[in-house]
């Protein structure tokens, strides 16, 4: 099975910690909109999203940009920036309007960083990122319990795949799926 990270460069090296970071903050950000664990809620992950996925994920942007790697240094400063924001701004008071705008916006920024292209692994985290935020918009719009819970769990499941691309890359698993060359296993009868 082929690994489509190698080991021991700087961007590998970024693009770990930055799956890291994004991977944590989501897993949090997302269990807390679900409510699973009682009395943690989305409110609990403020500090968790300020710093570790908006100030390290941003500096762990400007060392892949250092490094020239423009699709990873635009993924993690800009999330990290939408982190930041987000933390910072949970105290404020704003309506849900306001809030559902922020969501939508940071939904947007997910679903470029999908369609850039890369790897399966962050295609997936990035799409399903795309979906947490969106169903977290609309649920702020609509004033909607339902849906704020459908988005943490589509957050929990980015935050998941972002940790297992992470892992993967340190662990040396795979992170590509095996293919299988053009013709092989189908036989011909006749």
């Amino acid at each position: 099975m082929d690994n489509d990270v190698s080991a021991g460069s700087s961007t590998t090296t970024t693009t770990i910690v930055g799956r890291l970071a994004l991977g944590i903050t989501l897993l949090a950000f997302g269990l807390g909109y679900t409510e699973l664990i009682d009395g943690v809620t989305a409110a609990d992950a403020v500090t968790l999203a300020q710093i570790v996925g908006g100030v390290a994920l941003f500096a762990v942007g400007l060392i892949a940009f250092r490094d020239r790697d423009a699709g990873t240094g635009t993924a993690f400063t800009a999330l990290g920036a939408l982190w930041f924001t987000w933390g910072a701004s949970a105290d404020a008071q704003v309506s849900d309007n306001a809030a559902g705008l922020f969501l939508l916006l940071f939904a947007l920024v997910a679903l470029s960083l999908t369609l850039a292209g890369g790897d399966v692994l962050s295609q997936g985290t990035y799409g399903l990122l795309f979906v947490a935020m969106l169903l977290l918009a609309v649920g702020g719009f609509a004033d909607s319990g339902f849906l704020a819970k459908a988005g943490g769990w589509f957050a929990v499941a980015a935050g998941a795949v972002a940790w297992y691309a992470a892992t993967a890359a340190l662990a040396h698993w795979p992170t590509t799926l095996p293919r299988r060359a053009a013709g092989r296993g189908v036989t011909a009868t006749g």
